[in-house]
Formats: structure tokens, C-alpha cells, sequence
């Protein structure tokens, strides 16, 4: 695995840490990674997308989902069983206790979560404010006067022109 040295980035940027953070998540090893319980991330619009869960043997009030510094985190604690009259010859439906993690960027909020068929479907749109968006500016002809230039001239002035 390669190592990298951020040092430069944090002399020369204030407030992009979370960039680097998310840097060394992404070049982390897979081994270190979990990998219970699968999962899929689509992208269902433009600005929305949904993270599906495979939660097999989980009930609703088992699961919870929680927004923490910038991060969805979902978690499945399974009630313990003292029903001692089964006997199981193999058990390979997984119901172990999991902590699954997923850095959210800016602006991302969760709409709604849902569970049906052994699935937890979470949606999340991206509201960027008014204020990020692009927008076009106006570019006046030379010698023409904008109603928005007007506005900023002081009354006698505007008289005299």
C-alpha cells in the first residue's frame, strides 16, 4: 500500500481536513473494511440516491439509524435468543450484532428510511443553498444603465444624468 504525506496539504488549506480524511478512508486496505452487511448505492436522480442494506433476521426496532459529525451510521443489534428449544444443524443466516459507516459530503440530508423484505432502503437528496448555486450575471453594453446600477446612484445624481 502506498503511504502518503498530507503535511503539505494542511501548511497551505485551513478547513480541509475532512478531504484528507476522506483520502485516507479511500486508500485504506479492504481488509480493514467490514464487509456485513452487503450493501448498494445508487444514484436515483439527479440530486437523490439510496442506500439499500441487506438486513436478513433483523426487525425494525432493531436497527437504528443515526447522522453523527458527517456521517449516516446504521446499526443492528439482534435481541438475545433464549429459546433453547431449536436445534440448529447449520446456521448460516448472519444475525450478529454490525456497524456499518458512510461519510456523507456537504449538503446531504436523509429523506426517509425504510424496511421491508429483510432490506433497509435509506434516501438522501443533496440541498445545496440558494447561495452555492451558479448563477448568470447580467453584463451591461457600454453607456447603457441597468435597473440595478440605478438603484445605486444617489438621487441627485441620478437627476443630473
Amino acid at each position: 500500500m502506498r503511504a502518503f504525506d498530507f503535511s503539505p496539504l494542511y501548511r497551505a488549506t485551513i478547513g480541509f481536513d475532512r478531504v484528507a480524511d476522506l483520502m485516507d478512508r479511500a486508500l485504506a486496505t479492504d481488509v480493514t473494511q467490514p464487509t456485513y452487511p452487503p450493501y448498494n448505492i445508487e444514484k436515483t436522480d439527479e440530486n437523490a440516491y439510496r442506500i439499500t442494506i441487506a438486513v436478513a433476521g433483523f426487525a425494525s426496532d432493531e436497527l437504528t439509524v443515526e447522522l453523527r459529525e458527517g456521517a449516516l451510521i446504521v446499526t443492528g443489534r439482534k435481541a438475545e435468543e433464549a429459546d433453547t428449544s431449536r436445534t440448529y444443524l447449520h446456521r448460516g443466516i448472519a444475525t450478529r450484532a454490525f456497524e456499518r459507516r458512510f461519510a456523507l459530503a456537504d449538503h446531504m440530508k436523509v429523506t426517509g428510511a425504510t424496511h421491508a423484505d429483510g432490506m433497509l432502503n435509506l434516501d438522501l437528496v443533496r440541498e445545496v443553498p440558494e447561495a452555492l448555486k451558479p448563477r448568470r450575471i447580467e453584463i451591461a453594453a457600454p453607456g447603457k444603465v441597468t435597473a440595478k446600477q440605478v438603484d445605486s446612484i444617489p438621487a441627485a445624481e441620478a437627476l443630473n444624468a
